[in-house]
């Protein structure tokens, strides 16, 4: 970069690493996405298309970004893992933060039509000014087990709203009610009142309800499954915990490690992320190193 006399102004930018040796995990939010819920007609309670849009645009991010090891997301939201020995971008929040919102809003953007016209319904299309944007935060975690509260506060958060949702709205469109009636109705209740609510006045057993509304969605990397008995997720976390430094890694194990992620094929499951046996039968997501691949049938 030529020296000139207005090269004082790079002193104003402030170095914004996040803290070494911790998760980073960077949670992005739809912005505004109660009005663009009821401009594009989003069916309620649950809208499968725009649920598979943001999972199709976090595959996306996940193949673009191989750094993150897992994601997790639920209605308009995803929560991007990247592991503790990450150095991406030197590990600055601006960049990291900037880099998974804008890759993530851009291929959800682009795959909107795929969800969302041409189909056997009619099409919605993307009229400006209400147009799908996203924020996001950078947080550190510290250990495995932080990392893991986090994201089964997410799950349980995720319950929690699809089974009060699932209610209102089974209260308005099936049993007449507006929208202040259920919501003083359902005031003060718990889980059991409200599956109570379900089944005897409109037969629904949440426990039948689709386990995409009722658990979410977790992306990663799919490799072959460990042996719950030859594993353990508790030992794994300790010992990760346990190092005092991020490893040295070299650049050629750094290379060959990226390259066996890119060939991993990245899946989207709906399954219980808060039992030991989700992190027991997949260890890499916790150790950072890529499993062994899938045998070809």
């Amino acid at each position: 970069m030529a020296n000139s006399k207005y090269e004082y102004v790079r002193f104003f930018e402030q170095p914004d690493s996040l803290l070494p040796n911790t998760w980073i995990v960077v949670r992005i939010d739809g912005r505004g996405f109660t009005k663009l819920c009821a401009q594009y007609g989003f069916e309620k309670p649950n809208d499968k298309r725009a649920i598979d849009l943001m999972n199709a645009a976090a595959k996306a991010v996940m193949a673009d970004l191989p750094d993150i090891v897992l994601a997790y997301g639920v209605s308009d939201e995803y929560s991007f893992v990247f592991h503790k020995t990450c150095q991406l971008f030197e590990r600055r929040a601006s960049k990291l933060v900037s880099t998974v919102v804008s890759t993530f809003t851009a291929f959800y953007l682009h795959l909107w039509p795929t969800f969302f016209t041409g189909g056997l319904v009619d099409d919605v299309r993307l009229v400006v000014p209400l147009l799908p944007t996203f924020d996001g935060r950078a947080v550190c975690y510290p250990s495995v087990q932080n990392l893991r509260d986090y994201l089964s506060w997410r799950q349980v958060d995720c319950h929690i709203n699809n089974l009060y949702n699932t209610t209102f709205w089974a209260l308005v469109q099936k049993g007449g009610m507006d929208s202040v009636e259920a919501t003083e109705l359902l005031k003060g209740t718990f889980s059991a009142d409200k599956n109570e609510i379900l089944f005897s006045r409109f037969q629904i057993n949440y426990n039948n309800e689709p386990e995409m509304y009722k658990k979410g969605s977790v992306v990663f990397r799919d490799y072959e499954l460990v042996n719950p008995a030859g594993s353990n997720a508790a030992q794994t976390a300790e010992a990760a915990d346990n190092v005092a430094e991020p490893p040295t890694v070299s650049k050629s194990k750094a290379e060959s490690d990226k390259k066996r992620r890119a060939k991993a094929r990245i899946t989207v499951e709906h399954i219980d992320i808060i039992k030991d046996e989700f992190w027991d039968r997949r260890p890499w997501l916790l150790t950072g190193q890529p499993g062994t691949l899938p045998k070809q049938l």
